[in-house]
Order: C-alpha cells, then structure tokens, then sequence
C-alpha cells in the first residue's frame, strides 16, 4: 500500500517548537525531492519547506529562519523542525514529493495558541 503518513504535530504556544515526521510507504524518498506544505482552514496549500535529493533546502519567507526541513533516506522520512512558532503557523501539515505523488497523506494539525 502506497501511503505517506504525518505526525508530530499539536498544540503549542506561541514561540514554542515542534518536530513533525513524515513517513512513506511504497514510496522511495530517496530518489525525490521532498517538500512540506500547509494549508490553513479557508486558505490554499502553500509549501512551506522543500529539500533535494541532494540535501539542498528551500523555505518560504513566513517560515525562513524558523523551520528546518531535513531527510533521513535510509528511514525513507522527512523532518520538519519548527521554532518560534506563530498562530498564523497554525494549519494541517503534509509532506509530499516534487513533483507531488498524485496523493497526500492524512496530514498533521498544528495549532498555536496566542
């Protein structure tokens, strides 16, 4: 069964940090560039966080300098690490490849209290 599976996410207050893990299945991370998106309730999915197969990272403006992305082939799983979090961080987070699968997982809700 070919699935990519989120979880870490939450709730946390503002400033506070969280670790968010994406896991596929029947899915070769290690021939993909892998991305995170977001998308927040009334709002489009937006990326948020992009890695290549080689390890060169990309990050959205609203998150640069707050969020790592980082990859671990050999447990075919992505990270995304999240500091000084905001309640505008709040959204379901998904991991998907570049260009996407053509399916997404189940996500991870994140929320910040203010």
């Amino acid at each position: 069964q070919v699935q990519l599976v989120e979880s870490g996410g939450g709730l946390v207050q503002a400033g506070g940090s969280l670790r968010l893990s994406c896991v596929g299945a029947g899915v070769r991370f290690n021939i993909e560039d892998m991305a995170w998106y977001r998308q927040a309730p009334g709002k489009q999915r937006e990326r948020v966080a992009s890695i290549t197969i080689g390890g060169i990272t990309n990050y959205a403006d609203s998150v640069k300098g707050r969020f790592t992305i980082s990859r671990d082939n050999a447990k075919n799983t992505v990270f995304l690490q999240m500091s000084r979090l905001q309640p505008e961080d709040a959204a379901v987070y998904y991991c998907n490849a570049i260009p996407s699968l053509g399916f997404w997982g189940q996500g991870t809700q994140v929320t910040v209290s203010s």
